[in-house]
């Protein structure tokens, strides 16, 4: 596992499915439609979860939703990334997982304008977010958060990008940034990332993450021009066939 705090707890209370499910060692999420980080399993920290019948457990439970087996692996998990692997499992969406000190981001006080926290979302940062293939049933997962904020972004007085902060304990974390194709390169990422640090500020966190797909290039280079520290990651491990 990466440094820090329970980083897994932290992405299923700020991204919660919309349920659960436990077959032995096994967490598995079930939340139809609405993406690979809600509809993910894994295993408890101490089990073997690299034996054969454990795992025909976990992909007997996922089939018995209706779900293509898609595995969670952790740096600290090489044996169930290769007994996976041995099974024909493909890697897939690995992922970068960035974090910051809140009080390095929420200085002074945010540009007039620029960003605003907003809880329930306006029907423009929806569209939004619909523009950038977040849909009704992924923003649904926005409103199962405990602690919950939409930000909304403006250039030129005009609604240019959004975002979705949540907070656990003394973490939070940004989703689902989306910048509209016009209004990118113009500090726009940059202006949602400010404003959910002064909004975790307000909550008490101290601490602002979030996880970006490794191959997005342009997200990477822009979170670590921000300031923000690669503490790790993980990737996912999904079975060869859908059906």
């Amino acid at each position: 596992m990466t440094d820090g705090p329970d980083w897994q707890a932290v992405i299923d209370a700020c991204w919660p499915p919309a349920r659960t499910e436990r077959a032995g060692p096994w967490t598995l999420r079930i939340s139809p439609g609405a993406g690979g980080r809600v509809n993910a399993i894994s295993g408890d920290r101490d089990a073997a979860l690299h034996a054969p019948a454990t795992l025909d457990r976990a992909e007997a439970a996922a089939r018995a939703n209706g779900q293509r087996p898609s595995f969670v692996v952790w740096p600290d998990q090489p044996e169930l990334d290769a007994a996976l692997a041995a099974r024909g499992y493909r890697v897939e969406d690995a992922v970068h997982l960035y974090e910051i000190a809140v009080a390095d981001v929420a200085q002074g006080v945010m540009p007039y304008a620029t960003a605003f926290t907003i809880w329930p979302p306006l029907q423009i940062m929806r569209d939004i977010w619909a523009e950038g293939g977040i849909g009704p049933a992924r923003q649904a997962v926005m409103a199962r958060a405990a602690r919950p904020a939409g930000i909304l972004a403006r250039v030129d007085d005009r609604a240019a990008g959004v975002g979705f902060v949540a907070a656990h304990g003394p973490v939070a974390l940004l989703s689902a940034v989306e910048v509209l194709a016009r209004h990118r390169r113009k500090g726009v990422a940059r202006n949602i990332l400010r404003a959910a640090a002064h909004w975790a500020r307000d909550q008490g966190c101290t601490r602002l993450a979030l996880v970006t797909t490794r191959d997005n290039l342009p997200a990477n280079s822009a979170y670590a021009s921000s300031g923000m520290r690669n503490v790790g990651g993980y990737h996912y491990r999904r079975h060869p066939d859908p059906a």
